[in-house]
């Protein structure tokens, strides 16, 4: 009898084993550490619903936030990176483009193309953090030197939003390095012409990308709470030894300091840019 009750009970426990949460489910948010289920973040537009930090987007959905549904024509999608230095770190540097590529789905850190938002035209560029860190390397200038060129051209309006973490692309040497002059002397041509650019900030923008290209907009904005600057405070306490001000190199310092126009929380984003196009338009 006592061999029959433990089998009944050792049966009755397996049938009511609880199940396993699967993988992906819950996330933690990187402002608050709060535990978040990720479809209710998905839904606030990657944003943490309790302490409203805004996660780095991918470039498609950023796209589909900002534009239009269906209006966006990617230029230069078959620009590919070449391996000037025969770089080599943990891996060739052909190999690591390759196994980017077929992680993100990107062929390089940047999107470039034209779309409309709330009917307005515009040529808009991205830069996507998941691809090495957003990187600039030779064909992310390029393809946004050659959209700039394209807006001039046409007299359209540029925007270009920014989630670059990793500044000039190192394993290309000064070909990465050169971009910077590149996309800004774009810019300066874009300029003259009468042409209009926004440069939109978002966490993170740092190197090459944020001494160049994205602080130089007519009008700058940046999403709450984003890292912006040259080199981030471990590397300015290594090399020179200063522990900089609470809250130095976020969006509201920078504001405070005159290098921003204005912070936008991601849902006002869109609405935000379509009435700055409206209003610079002829």
């Amino acid at each position: 009898m006592a061999q029959k009750r433990a089998g009944s009970a050792q049966s009755w426990h397996g049938h009511f084993e609880p199940k396993r949460v699967p993988e992906g489910v819950w996330m933690r948010c990187d402002g608050c550490a709060a535990t978040l289920f990720r479809k209710e973040v998905e839904r606030n537009l990657s944003v943490c619903p309790q302490c409203q930090h805004h996660f780095p987007l991918p470039a498609d959905e950023r796209i589909a936030q900002l534009l239009d549904t269906d209006t966006f024509e990617e230029w230069f999608a078959d620009l590919r990176p070449g391996d000037p230095l025969e770089f080599n770190d943990r891996r060739p540097y052909p190999e690591r483009v390759k196994a980017e590529q077929e992680r993100t789905g990107l062929n390089e850190a940047a999107v470039v193309g034209q779309g409309f938002i709330k009917g307005i035209r515009l040529v808009l560029g991205l830069t996507d953090s998941r691809f090495i860190m957003g990187s600039m390397g030779s064909v992310v200038g390029e393809k946004l030197t050659r959209a700039i060129e394209e807006a001039t051209r046409q007299k359209l309006p540029v925007v270009i939003v920014s989630g670059s973490g990793g500044g000039a692309r190192m394993h290309e040497g000064i070909y990465s390095l050169m971009q910077m002059a590149k996309v800004s002397v774009a810019l300066g041509r874009h300029h003259v012409s009468g042409g209009f650019f926004l440069s939109v900030l978002t966490h993170p923008t740092m190197g090459g990308v944020a001494a160049s290209f994205a602080t130089q907009g007519d009008v700058i904005l940046a999403e709450p709470k984003a890292l912006i600057g040259f080199a981030g405070p471990k590397v300015i306490y290594q090399t020179v030894k200063v522990k900089l001000p609470p809250g130095f190199q976020t969006s509201e310092f920078l504001l405070e300091h005159g290098f921003l126009d204005r912070i936008v929380h991601r849902k006002d984003l869109r609405g935000v840019v379509a009435q700055l196009l409206d209003y610079v338009s002829p």
